[in-house]
């Protein structure tokens, strides 16, 4: 309920905030990845990399590989964010690196997982720079990577 909460009301901020000098420290593209609906997790880093002064795109659930890179291409993120909460999903990550790869996109964007099935030595086995075992864990992550105050 808070993050429903938190997101109905940056939906109000958030257009004062684009109207001043406000600068994000990154631009982040996040989503649960093919065959995986849920999106508690998710939604709770959303909230918290938004409060916290990144700019996010939430691609939902359910996203293809593909539908990454196509986001990817159009939006330009420095982070993309991928969540798996099922066993049988988790595969799809590896794929959407890959895929990533294919494209010629690895290199410009830092690739973060996280999910009740993930680990630091699945993230390091597929190639992700990071692994978040918890929200803060990703607010923690990326200020790492961006120090820019806004």
């Amino acid at each position: 309920m808070s993050a429903k909460a938190f997101k109905g009301a940056f939906g109000l901020i958030e257009p004062k905030l684009k109207e001043s000098n406000y600068t994000p420290r990154a631009r982040v593209l996040i989503g649960t990845v093919e065959g995986d609906i849920h999106d508690i997790g998710k939604n709770i880093v959303v909230a918290l990399l938004q409060g916290n002064g990144y700019e996010v795109h939430d691609a939902g659930v359910d996203i293809t590989p593909q539908k990454f890179v196509e986001l990817a291409q159009s939006l330009k993120p420095n982070v993309l964010g991928m969540s798996a909460l099922l066993t049988t999903t988790i595969t799809k990550m590896k794929d959407t690196i890959i895929a990533l790869d294919s494209a010629g996109l690895r290199g410009s964007v830092k690739v973060i997982i996280g999910g009740s099935c993930a680990s630091k030595e699945y993230a390091d086995q597929i190639g992700a720079d990071a692994f978040g075992q918890n929200a803060g864990d990703a607010i923690n992550i990326l200020k790492t990577c961006f120090h820019k105050e806004i």
